[in-house]
C-alpha cells in the first residue's frame, strides 16, 4: 500500500466532465440529484467557535454583532457592514479560535430563505472506489472522516478541516466533476417552519387560503399564504368581525362555537335575530363563512376562525338612518371590523353629509378611539369606482356617450376597498376599479354583473365573448335546502361580495396579533405587505390595460396588490414589539449628486443632525426610523444602496434587484427593511450619510434628493 506522500492529489484532477462552471462554482448548491442558485447575504457571516469561552473572547474582538445562535450545529451569526463582511471573515478564519467560518446564504429563487453552512459533507463514491482512494481524496480536499451514512453503501460523512482550501459548496461542486464521486453534498441549515392547517374536511378545496398551484385553473401563489399566519394567530374572540348583509342562517354548524356569535341585530325586522326571510337572502350567510368560520374539524374554516362574529341584517335601503343604524350598532357593540358587501344600486351615487360622517364615526371612535376597520367591496360592474367611460352595446342604448360612474361607500378615504383577482392571479373581469383600489383578493371569474332594471324591464351591459377561467370560492350556505345549493356549502360564490371578507378576515388576524393598532394603522400594513401580482392582458369588455403598477408601487386594478395574510400578520406583531415615540425629525438633502458608473468607492450624500434638533440633547435613543429617497439611473439594477450611521454601522437599504428601471422613489423603514432594527435604541445626533455604490458600466444616475424621518 502507497503512504500518503504517494497518494495522488485529486484537487488537481482533470474532471471527466465540465459540471458546475469555475465562475458558478461557488454559487451552486448540490441537492437532492439538483443544483440551486445561491446568493451571498451581504451583511451577515457565521463561525464554529472551538470552544464557549473562545467564543465570547472573539465576539469581543469583531467589528460586528452576535445575531442568532444555532446551538444543534454549534453556529454562530453575526451581522457586520456589508463592506466589512469579507475582511471580518478572514480575521475570523485565520484565529485559533474559530474552527469554521462561512458566508451566510439565500436561494436564489426564494431570498426570503437563508442558508447556513455547516462544515460537513456528505460524499458518495462510486463502486469499487477503495479505502486507499477515498482518503485521498479526503487528503487532497483538506476533509475528515466522520461517519459512514448507514443503508447507503460506500457513502460517508465527512469534515471541513482547517487544511482545506475552499468552503463546503465549492468543494462539493470539485468533487461532482471527479469519477469517483456519484454525490457530493453540503450540509446546510435552514430554520424550520411548522405552518397550522385545520383538520375542516372542506379546507383542501378552499384555494383562496392557501394551494400549491397543480391543478386545472389554478396557479401556485394564488392564495393569501393563510398557513403561516395561522401559525402566529387563528383569531381571538375579543377581536369581532360585524358582516352587514342581507341575512345569516345562524344554525349553520360553522358558526357555532362558546363565544362565537356577538350581538346581533335585525335592522330590517328590528329585533336580535337577523335571519334569512326571503327565498333570495343568502348572501350574508356565504360572506360570512370567508370571513370567520369556526374550526370545528367539519366543514369549510374561515380566514379568522377563532374572532367573533357579529351578523348585522341590514334594511336593504340606503337612506341616512339606515347606514348610520349599520355602523352605530358596530361602534357601540365593540366591532373591531366591519365587512360590507354591497354599495348603491345607481351608476352615480356620492355619499351624504350623514353617511359620510357615519363612516368617520366608525373608523376614528370605534374600539374606544383607535377605529373600526371598515372594508367594502369595490363592486361587479367592471367600472371605475370615480371616473367616465364611454359606454355602448347596452340594450336600447340604455347607456351611451360619455358617462360618469361614483361608487360613493368606496371611495372613502377611511375604508378599505377591495377589488377581486382570480385563482390564476389575474384580474376578474367584473371587478370595479381605479385610484381608490386599497387591495385586491382571490375570487371567482365571471362576466361583468352590470345591469339595470326599470319598469319591469331589464337593461344589460355588452357581453364579454372570450372564456373566462377561474375557479369558485367554496364558503357556507344556508343549511337543507335553502340557500345557493342543497348542501350546506357552495362552491360557486364569487364577485368582490367574496373578496371582501377575505381582507376582513385578514384585518381581524392582524388586530389579534396587535390589537394596539388604529384602523389606519391596519390599512397600510395590509397595503405595505401586499403581493404585487401582474396582469398584462387586456381586460376583456372595455380593453383596458391597468394590471401593472406605477412608481409608487400602485395599480388600478389591484390596488397596492394581493392581500398576504401572513406578511400582514408578522408586520402587525413587529409593531407590537415598538417602543413609542414621542417625536419625529424629519430633515431632507435636497443637494443633487451624480451617481459615476462603476465606482465601487460609491458617492455619499449627508444629513446632520444636531442638538438644536434632537430635544434634551439628544439623549433619547432611536426607535424608529424612515428613509425617503428619489433617485433616477439609466439602469437602478447597477446601483446598491446603504445608509450610513453616526455610529459607524452601514446597513444594506436596497440590493442589486431593481432591473431596468429607471425611477426610485422609495421609503425604507423597520417593516420593509429588518436590518434597521439594528439601530434601534443608538443616538441620534451626529452624520446620517446615504452610500450610493454603481457596479456597473455605460448606465450613469443621480440621486435627487432624501429624507430621514427619525423617531425618538
Amino acid at each position: 500500500m502507497n503512504d500518503a506522500a504517494n497518494q495522488p492529489n485529486y484537487a488537481q484532477k482533470n474532471p471527466i466532465f465540465s459540471g458546475v462552471s469555475e465562475e458558478n462554482i461557488g454559487n451552486i448548491l448540490q441537492r437532492g440529484g439538483e443544483e440551486l442558485g445561491l446568493l451571498k447575504v451581504s451583511d451577515r457571516f457565521t463561525i464554529r467557535p472551538t470552544n464557549p469561552e473562545a467564543s465570547d473572547q472573539f465576539a469581543t474582538t469583531l467589528p460586528a454583532e452576535l445575531s442568532l445562535e444555532i446551538p444543534k450545529v454549534q453556529l454562530e451569526e453575526f451581522i457586520v457592514a456589508p463592506g466589512q463582511r469579507d475582511e471580518v471573515m478572514q480575521t475570523a478564519r485565520e484565529s485559533d479560535q474559530v474552527a469554521f467560518a462561512s458566508h451566510v446564504y439565500q436561494f436564489e429563487n426564494h431570498p426570503e430563505t437563508l442558508v447556513y453552512l455547516t462544515d460537513q459533507l456528505t460524499i458518495q463514491f462510486a463502486d469499487g472506489v477503495n479505502e486507499q482512494e477515498i482518503s485521498a481524496i479526503a487528503q487532497s480536499y483538506g476533509l475528515n472522516r466522520l461517519q459512514p451514512v448507514i443503508g447507503i453503501p460506500n457513502t460517508y460523512v465527512f469534515q471541513v478541516t482547517k487544511l482545506a482550501q475552499e468552503n463546503p459548496v465549492k468543494i462539493a461542486n470539485r468533487l461532482m466533476k471527479l469519477s469517483e464521486v456519484l454525490l457530493a453534498e453540503p450540509n446546510i441549515v435552514v430554520p424550520q417552519e411548522k405552518h397550522y392547517r385545520p383538520k375542516d374536511s372542506l379546507y383542501p378545496q378552499q384555494w383562496y387560503l392557501y394551494n400549491s398551484g397543480g391543478k386545472q385553473q389554478l396557479v401556485a401563489g394564488a392564495h393569501i399564504d393563510i398557513e403561516k399566519a395561522w401559525d402566529i394567530t387563528r383569531g381571538v374572540r375579543s377581536i369581532v368581525v360585524a358582516v352587514a348583509d342581507d341575512g345569516f342562517d345562524l344554525s349553520h354548524p360553522d358558526f357555532q362555537g362558546q363565544g362565537k356569535i356577538i350581538a346581533p341585530r335585525d335592522l330590517q325586522d328590528k329585533d336580535l335575530l337577523p335571519l334569512p326571510t326571503a327565498e333570495e337572502e343568502n348572501h350574508g350567510t356565504a360572506c360570512a363563512g370567508v370571513a370567520i368560520a369556526e374550526e370545528n374539524n367539519s366543514g369549510i374554516v374561515g380566514v379568522a376562525p377563532g374572532c367573533g362574529f357579529m351578523p348585522i341584517r341590514t334594511t336593504g335601503y340606503l337612506d341616512d338612518n339606515s347606514v348610520e343604524q349599520v355602523f352605530d350598532w358596530a361602534i357601540n357593540k365593540g366591532a373591531a371590523v366591519v365587512s360590507c358587501s354591497w354599495g348603491a344600486a345607481s351608476i352615480y351615487f356620492p355619499l351624504s353629509l350623514r353617511q359620510r360622517a357615519a363612516l368617520t364615526r366608525a373608523t376614528t371612535t370605534g374600539r374606544n378611539g383607535k377605529g373600526c376597520v371598515i372594508v367594502f367591496a369595490a363592486g361587479n360592474a367592471n367600472r371605475p369606482l370615480s371616473g367616465t367611460v364611454n359606454e355602448r352595446g347596452w340594450s336600447d342604448n340604455f347607456l351611451r356617450g360619455t358617462t360618469q360612474w361614483l361608487s360613493g361607500f368606496t371611495v372613502h378615504p377611511d375604508v378599505i376597498t377591495v377589488s377581486a383577482c382570480t385563482s390564476l392571479n389575474k384580474k376578474s373581469a367584473y371587478s370595479n376599479w381605479g385610484t381608490n383600489i386599497s387591495v385586491c383578493a382571490p375570487s371567482n371569474n365571471a362576466p361583468p354583473g352590470m345591469w339595470f332594471e326599470q319598469k319591469g324591464y331589464l337593461y344589460t351591459a355588452p357581453p364579454v365573448q372570450s372564456s373566462l377561467p377561474g375557479l369558485g370560492i367554496l364558503t357556507t350556505d344556508r343549511v337543507s335546502l335553502a340557500g345557493y345549493e342543497t348542501s350546506n356549502f357552495t362552491a360557486d360564490f364569487g364577485g368582490t361580495s367574496s373578496a371582501a371578507p377575505v381582507v376582513a378576515g385578514v384585518a381581524a388576524l392582524v388586530l389579534s396579533a396587535n390589537p394596539n393598532l388604529t384602523a389606519l394603522e391596519v390599512k397600510r400594513i395590509l397595503q405595505e405587505t401586499a403581493d404585487k401580482i401582474v396582469d398584462r392582458n387586456a381586460d376583456a369588455q372595455l380593453g383596458l390595460q391597468l394590471g401593472t403598477y406605477d412608481v409608487n408601487g400602485y395599480s388600478q386594478w389591484f390596488g397596492y396588490g394581493k392581500v398576504n395574510a401572513f406578511k400582514a400578520v408578522q408586520a402587525a406583531g413587529e409593531r407590537l414589539q415598538q417602543p413609542k415615540v414621542s417625536q419625529y425629525l424629519q430633515v431632507r438633502n435636497d443637494n443633487s449628486v451624480a451617481i459615476p458608473e462603476y465606482n465601487l468607492q460609491g458617492v455619499t450624500s449627508s444629513i446632520q443632525i444636531s442638538e438644536a434638533y434632537a430635544p434634551q440633547g439628544g439623549r433619547n435613543p432611536l426607535r424608529d426610523i424612515k428613509i425617503s429617497l428619489n433617485i433616477e439611473h439609466s439602469f437602478l439594477g447597477d446601483i446598491e444602496i446603504n445608509l450610513k450611521t453616526p455610529t459607524g454601522q452601514t446597513i444594506l437599504l436596497q440590493n442589486r434587484t431593481l432591473g431596468a428601471a429607471t425611477q426610485l422613489q422609495a421609503t425604507y423603514s423597520l417593516q420593509t427593511t429588518p436590518t434597521l432594527k439594528q439601530l434601534l435604541n443608538q443616538p441620534v445626533i451626529g452624520i446620517w450619510q446615504l452610500w450610493i455604490v454603481d457596479y456597473a458600466q455605460i448606465d450613469t444616475g443621480i440621486l435627487k434628493s432624501w429624507q430621514l424621518n427619525l423617531g425618538i
